[in-house]
């Protein structure tokens, strides 16, 4: 059965459209895409890996400031935020992106753009467009004079990426309990709707043994490396549920060094990562998994029977499992707002974004981004930026905005 969108939300949408204001922002997102492309090349040269994000973070609260916002600043763990002041007559919202990128310190950072349309270089899309569309909505909104009923948290968030486990938004969040609903821009491509959390583990798993030499100690004692293998050897048996879609994958493993080939190591480390879309499914699966783990460290014990292997493991991140429902007022907000700009919504399945927090705590929030252009995200060869429809997110995170907070006197919030 298609899609379909309730008459309260599709006459709502009319209603917002018709407003002059909010057509006129929303065309003028359009003609100011210089300025945003600039925002984007001058942030994408200021390397962010997560956990080190400061710098980044620094320019975007300038950048802030320079747009108006109120009571910028760097919280602890330096999310860059802003207000957007309301009328005050309703709970505030959020318009956030995540400032860190994949790529280490010492990656090359050299934006060139391409005859077909793209600009090409590490983290122009995943998320410096993202970051840099913020700017974007904020010139709209101080273009036309619009206040929402609500205030507006504009939010440079850090640690979405890898082991940060979307670190950022949930610290934000903890802060700030009083957010009634959050619009994340993640690429910024307009084509695909996040509106679920998936579930999400992420350890690393040591396991200790005495240590000796590889002749010397042989059978004298339990190896951890051995006992590192045959965990994951079982973890590579587990069978997972194709729906909802969940997932493992051991992804590191580390023991020992070259100047110590000829050794029986201490200890050997693994790190696992365990995803799932349904909350059971991933208590299931991380129950096996640490099972697993259990039973190589008591086999490799067994097999000699001279010493134990004990291990540690611990846990990065925990993200839960979580979902708006399909007909949720934001979820047919933002799937309106995408077929009024000329496209055929897709819902993905699963979604790990900076949404994942707010949906988990009963927030409405949907993720926008993710298009129909292949842009080779994470890929420090590859990674790509499509210019011509770069307006495209700023402009439905513009038009969402309005919808989630509402105008005084003009238009009352979907949510």
């Amino acid at each position: 059965m298609s899609y379909q969108v309730g008459q309260k939300t599709k006459e709502a949408f009319e209603k917002l459209i018709a407003i002059p204001e909010v057509k006129k922002g929303f065309d003028f997102i359009k003609e100011d895409s210089p300025n945003t492309l600039k925002d984007q090349l001058e942030l994408v040269v200021i390397k962010a890996p997560t956990f080190q994000e400061e710098n980044r973070a620094k320019a975007v609260a300038e950048k802030f400031r320079a747009l108006g916002l109120e009571d910028v600043h760097l919280d602890e763990i330096w999310n860059a935020i802003g207000v957007y002041k309301g009328t005050g007559g309703a709970a505030p919202i959020v318009v956030e992106a995540h400032m860190d990128t994949v790529f280490p310190m010492e990656t090359v950072i050299e934006p060139v753009m391409g005859d077909d349309g793209f600009i090409r270089c590490p983290g122009i899309g995943d998320n410096t467009s993202g970051t840099a569309a913020l700017m974007g909505i904020i010139r709209a909104f101080k273009e036309t004079g619009i206040k929402l009923k609500s205030d507006i948290y504009f939010v440079g968030t850090v640690r979405e990426e890898g082991i940060g486990g979307f670190g950022g938004i949930e610290h934000f969040l903890n802060a700030h309990p009083e957010v009634s609903a959050c619009v994340c821009l993640d690429g910024v491509q307009v084509g695909k709707i996040t509106y679920q959390s998936t579930g999400m583990t992420t350890c690393e798993v040591t396991f200790y043994g005495i240590g000796g030499h590889a002749y010397g100690a042989f059978g004298l004692m339990a190896n951890p490396l051995h006992a590192a293998a045959r965990a994951v050897a079982k973890i590579a048996d587990i069978v997972t549920p194709l729906v909802p879609k969940t997932t493992y994958c051991v992804s590191n493993f580390h023991a020992g060094n070259d100047a110590g080939v000829h050794a029986i190591v201490p200890e050997a480390t693994i790190k696992i990562n365990m995803r799932s879309n349904g909350q059971k499914e991933l208590d299931e699966l991380k129950e096996k998994v640490y099972a697993a783990i259990k039973a190589g460290a008591e086999e490799e014990t067994a097999r000699w029977g001279k010493d134990s292997i004990t291990y540690k493991i611990h846990e990065y991140f925990n993200v839960p499992a979580g979902t708006l429902d399909r007909n949720d007022p934001i979820v047919e907000g933002i799937y309106t707002i995408m077929q009024y700009m000329g496209k055929d919504p897709i819902f993905n399945e699963g979604g790990p974004t900076d949404a994942a927090f707010p949906i988990c705590r009963g927030i409405p929030a949907v993720c926008i981004g993710s298009g129909d252009i292949e842009t080779h995200s994470h890929s420090a060869a590859n990674e790509r930026f499509p210019v011509a429809v770069m307006h495209q997110g700023p402009q439905a995170g513009f038009l969402l905005a309005i919808l989630c907070g509402g105008i005084e006197g003009k238009f009352e919030s979907i949510i």
